[in-house]
């Protein structure tokens, strides 16, 4: 984004779509993406993501509201830049949330110190590779061979992705 250098940023849409609004039109005049709080990874997610809300959990309200908003950032691809932190660490939400937010990018934390296994990601990816980033700090950089660990990392999610 313009005076931040910045491809994308994370939003937290707890206050709603219309506080979501204009970071996606940021974004949009930004060529730039929004990844948008759905699912995360941390242990206290279920706290709030999961209560239950008139007809579904609140993390599949929140899937529908960033496919509600993803045509203002739509790609050429098919995919969208309006895209959704999902969480590793719960892998059976994956396929649910990929369902409601199919053009979506994920951005899947917490694979690695956290307990997320690449193994168990082959729902995050609709169309492939690109259609999610798996971020790996930890293992990585406390690794003997940070380059093999990375390697290694890369090469297990993308066997999973290509499936």
């Amino acid at each position: 984004m313009p005076g931040l250098g910045a491809d994308a940023f994370t939003a937290n849409p707890l206050l709603g779509a219309d506080a979501l609004e204009p970071l996606v039109a940021a974004a949009a005049a930004a060529g730039a993406g929004v990844f948008v709080l759905v699912r995360t990874s941390n242990p206290g997610a279920a706290d709030v993501q999961d209560l239950p809300a008139p007809d579904a959990p609140l993390h599949e309200r929140l899937a529908r509201l960033v496919e509600e908003l993803g045509d203002r950032l739509a790609g050429e691809g098919g995919l969208s830049g309006m895209g959704a932190v999902v969480g590793a660490t719960e892998p059976g939400h994956l396929g649910r949330l990929r369902e409601l937010m199919p053009r979506a990018i994920f951005l899947v934390p917490g694979v690695g110190a956290q307990g997320g296994r690449p193994e168990l990601l082959g729902a995050a990816f609709a169309a492939g590779p690109a259609s999610a980033l798996v971020p790996a700090s930890r293992g990585i950089a406390a690794a003997d061979d940070p380059a093999a660990a990375a390697e290694d990392l890369r090469a297990r999610v993308w066997a999973v992705a290509s499936e």
